[in-house]
């Protein structure tokens, strides 16, 4: 069974804060003309954006943490480390699939070929932050479901970070049915529509969620990683400068 969720984009509750945070910029030092172009953005976002995604629960997986290997639903996934650790202990597993939808995609490459780089910019922000916060908000609809029962979950994982090959992403495609909430893999397993997030959370009775780790990834491109780096050099600065 298959549980589908749809969301408003003011559901997401992305703020003009987290889009300049992302863009490099400090909360209270936003240049112009950015607060405004911000702001259009995110309005525009509202009606464009189709946050949609759902999960699948498989029970009895197994699980030989010594080697990664993850058997469940007829298919064998090989884990990493970090992420057989979070879930080695897990009597069931979640695998979800969601997207911010292809219009906010589409609005972003229109601009930029029509030489407005920045707001095309801005609206591909936007869709890196509503594809991930979607993901949350799934979780979180898993989390309230487990917690019904007394079990808890792990953090989510998805292919192509802490190591976990991507090209395992079309294993994870397979066990839904084909181009599911209007997804789509490219030949090299990236998906399509390219705001869009899938991954694996365990469940379990003694499973705890660490969030956000970036020291496990050491994938650069990765948003949440791209602001905790910063935060943490700013933290360094100002040592050094005491």
């Amino acid at each position: 069974m298959i549980f589908e969720f749809k969301y408003s984009f003011s559901q997401l509750e992305i703020s003009e804060t987290e889009v300049a945070e992302f863009m490099g910029f400090e909360p209270d030092s936003i240049p112009e003309p950015f607060p405004e172009i911000i702001e259009k953005g995110l309005q525009i976002s509202s009606e464009i954006c189709k946050p949609v995604g759902g999960y699948i629960v498989f029970e009895n997986p197994e699980i030989i943490a010594e080697t990664g290997i993850l058997r469940i639903g007829g298919k064998t996934f090989h884990l990493t480390k970090v992420v057989v650790a979070q879930i080695k202990n897990a009597s069931s597993l979640a695998f979800f699939i969601c997207t911010a939808g292809k219009e906010i995609t589409e609005k972003s490459k229109e601009l930029s070929e029509n030489d407005d780089s920045i707001t095309g910019y801005i609206f591909d922000v936007i869709g890196s932050i509503a594809a991930d916060k979607t993901a949350e908000l799934i979780q979180k609809e898993l989390e309230i479901r487990c917690r019904q029962s007394g079990l808890s979950i792990s953090d989510r994982f998805s292919p192509g970070y802490c190591e976990w090959s991507v090209s395992e992403q079309r294993l994870l495609f397979e066990l839904f049915p084909p181009k599911i909430f209007g997804i789509e893999l490219t030949e090299s397993s990236l998906m399509y529509p390219i705001k869009s997030v899938s991954g694996i959370i365990g469940i379990g009775k003694s499973l705890n969620q660490k969030g956000y780790q970036c020291q496990w990834c050491d994938d650069k491109d990765c948003f949440v990683g791209k602001l905790n780096r910063k935060k943490k050099d700013e933290k360094k600065l100002k040592k050094t400068v005491v």
